[in-house]
């Protein structure tokens, strides 16, 4: 058996008969003779093939495989490989470099190094050091990225490797073993914040990303409830980590200093889980608590819980944190959260619609199992306008890093056919990784994608009031033909004028299995709506 051989044994003694990529010369000896049990989901760009596996391993819980070239290949791919990052996605990068015997030469004469490259980006790099190594690099990688706190590891792997003899002993061992472990908070550290929590007279609640799971959606609601807590979403949050319609949901805090100090104005406690403290994206000078009030969190990430400002920080599964806490919580008798108000914005005549017109329309459309991959950047906290009832239903980049929606999508519906995937895109957020559209025609992956037309950087335009810095050139976005743009790759395509046929277009999708691509015309941030073309 030679390495090529292996290297696919190990990666069928850990489920994983799905890779994506965009092949290099450097690729070709690993490709060749390519297994009939595996599938190759080609990426017409690099960026799009991290997002395609970091959409799949979301959807599947387990660590996904994304081969690229060296070099320029993985330098196309670090804008994207920032959300798989940030957002703790298990994901193995490979990719092939120069012929063992030319390294040398080849680093002199290029001055490239892959693994430095991808460094600072991921958990673990490794070129191994002899062909042999190849089995057992792949497998510490699948192990590494899956572990607590998951991310992406990057292998560099030179490409005169694969016909060497492999070690068959070292192989069977490798296919046998596996790494169980997930690190909690220890009860005597727990119980601090439980005593904290018994004392405490206002409390309340933030979630984040790292407890979008069963575990950590039960935990969450049942403290809520026994509580009497209110809770928000932390800032710029990754994924949908409460139920949306809990009588105790808040809403999504803002991201600036002061903002998130003000949601917090009487309380004496807030217990934040899940989250980083906090992705504040806006500067803004405040302080990061109201007077009298402190925070106390749990994280899975120790990078995360050392970095955060202020709070005291409890290292652990925060979703195994909630639960315990919640088994173990004496219910207190507070009066509930009053109601949030929920104005629906469905009457719009149009021309062009409010975002938040929009999102009305596509929850009367979506259905319960829906996930929902959103770029829409300028649309940053209205997305809680969706009736959201359970864990991974909805998904950002988690870097903000542009090009991940359109891409995301199709991992994530490649990752589970049980649930439709929804992509809600912006029509500048749509250009970064367009070339995707033609894997979802090519592989008839039946992602609904809903681009809003508003002819604009609408994001970015907001950023300049924030930032008060008006006449900035560049932001403007005239002539797009989106639906043009997706006919042209294969996608069926239209437009839509109102907001029932908004609906009623996404509905219709949903019950075929094909991708399409829905253009709906939004308000700008001032002045009237651009022209669709």
């Amino acid at each position: 058996m030679n390495v090529r051989d292996a290297f696919f044994e190990v990666l069928r003694s850990h489920g994983i008969t799905t890779i994506f990529g965009n092949p290099g010369s450097n690729e070709l000896p690993l490709l060749r003779d390519f297994p009939d049990d595996f599938r190759y989901v080609l990426a017409l760009q690099e960026g799009a093939a991290i997002a395609m596996a970091d959409g799949y391993a979301l959807a599947t819980g387990r660590t996904s495989l994304v081969n690229l070239h060296a070099a320029a290949g993985t330098g196309n791919a670090m804008g994207n490989l920032t959300n798989t990052q940030s957002g703790h996605v298990p994901v193995v990068v490979t990719s092939g470099q120069q012929a063992r015997r030319y390294t040398a030469l080849n680093a002199l004469l290029t001055n490239v190094d892959a693994t430095t490259l991808a460094d600072p980006l991921v958990k673990w790099s490794c070129e191994p050091l002899r062909p042999q190594d190849v089995p057992q690099a792949l497998s510490q990688g699948i192990l590494l990225a899956g572990s607590a706190p998951a991310g992406p590891v990057y292998l560099s792997l030179p490409l005169d490797d694969w016909d060497h003899e492999a070690d068959p002993s070292a192989l069977e061992h490798l296919k046998a073993r596996s790494v169980q472990g997930d690190p909690v908070v220890s009860e005597p550290t727990l119980d601090l914040l439980r005593r904290r929590l018994s004392g405490a007279a206002n409390p309340v609640m933030v979630v984040g990303p790292g407890i979008d799971n069963p575990t950590g959606w039960s935990g969450a609601s049942r403290l809520a409830d026994q509580l009497g807590l209110p809770v928000f979403v932390a800032p710029s949050p990754s994924r949908c980590p409460f139920p949306t319609r809990h009588p105790g949901f808040r809403g999504v805090l803002p991201s600036d200093v002061p903002g998130v100090a003000r949601h917090f104005s009487g309380h004496d406690l807030v217990v934040a889980f899940g989250a980083a403290i906090f992705r504040y994206h806006e500067f803004e000078e405040g302080d990061y608590l109201p007077p009298g009030a402190e925070l106390w969190a749990v994280t899975s990430d120790p990078d995360e819980a050392t970095r955060a400002p202020f709070g005291q920080i409890l290292v652990g599964n925060p979703s195994d944190a909630l639960a315990r806490l919640a088994d173990t919580m004496p219910a207190r008798h507070r009066p509930p959260p009053p109601p949030l108000v929920r104005t629906n914005r469905l009457g719009e005549p149009g021309p062009a619609f409010s975002a938040e017109a929009i999102v009305d329309a596509l929850n009367e459309a979506k259905h319960e199992n829906t996930v929902l991959a959103h770029e829409w950047t300028s649309v940053d906290t209205t997305w809680d306008r969706f009736d959201i009832s359970q864990p991974g239903s909805l998904f950002f980049p988690a870097s903000g890093g542009l090009g991940w929606g359109l891409p995301a999508a199709i991992g994530l519906q490649l990752g589970d056919p049980s649930r439709r995937v929804l992509a809600m895109l912006g029509d500048g957020a749509l250009h970064y990784t367009v070339s995707a559209l033609w894997t979802a025609a090519r592989y008839r992956v039946p992602v609904v994608f809903v681009v809003a037309r508003n002819g604009e950087y609408g994001a970015l335009k907001k950023f300049t009031q924030v930032m008060r810095a008006p006449g900035v050139p560049g932001l403007e976005l005239p002539g797009v033909d989106v639906t043009g743009i997706a006919s042209a790759y294969g996608i069926p395509a239209t437009r839509v004028d109102t907001l029932a046929g908004l609906t009623g277009a996404v509905k219709d999708a949903l019950a075929t299995d094909e991708p399409r691509l829905i253009e709906v015309p939004q308000q700008p941030l001032d002045g009237p709506a651009a022209p669709t073309c």
